[in-house]
């Protein structure tokens, strides 16, 4: 599915939000690189069929950090270099999402995933990207400096993307 343009209407509000909240609150210390992703992430993960693209091998959604884990580790399910890439980013993203925008929902989702309650997610988000930015190779060089900077600023990032979401009106209460 086709990201949503950089002229649609909901595009320009999150970019303007994001830069917003990137200037407020961290100044000159972020890329552009960096606030491009961090609006895109947001658009991408309106849809539920992204926020739960990894899939195991019967087709189900994936939805445990343990699970995804095991699915981007090349000793256990991972058939390659560039798939561990593909799910540790998609760890990353999925962490800074909840994160950022539903604490609260993150904080119950543990709850719910036995597997997962000895996970410290913001630990995992911050590992999953540094492993991302570790293939600074191509194709993935260019994006290789973007992931290191989320990752050294994932804390920061996610209060951002709260930021934004309570701007942006996100929250149902």
């Amino acid at each position: 599915m086709a990201r949503i343009s950089q002229d649609h209407p909901l595009y320009k509000m999150m970019a303007e939000l994001v830069n917003q909240e990137l200037n407020h609150h961290i100044g000159s210390g972020y890329t552009t690189e960096s606030e491009e992703y961090l609006t895109h992430l947001l658009l991408d993960f309106i849809r539920t069929d992204r926020l739960y693209s990894l899939r195991d091998p019967d087709g189900h959604p994936i939805t445990s950090i343990i699970e995804m884990l095991a699915e981007g580790d090349v000793r256990l399910r991972a058939d390659s270099f560039e798939r561990e890439r593909q799910v540790h980013k998609h760890i990353g993203d999925f962490i800074l999402f909840w994160s950022g925008l539903y604490p609260e929902h993150l904080h119950k989702f543990k709850l719910n995933q036995i597997t997962d309650l000895t996970c410290d997610y913001t630990r995992q988000g911050i590992q999953s990207y540094s492993l991302v930015s570790s293939f600074n190779h191509p194709p993935f060089d260019r994006e290789a400096p973007t992931f290191s900077n989320l990752s050294q600023g994932f804390p920061d990032y996610a209060f951002i993307l709260g930021q934004v979401g309570r701007k942006a009106g996100l929250y149902a209460a």
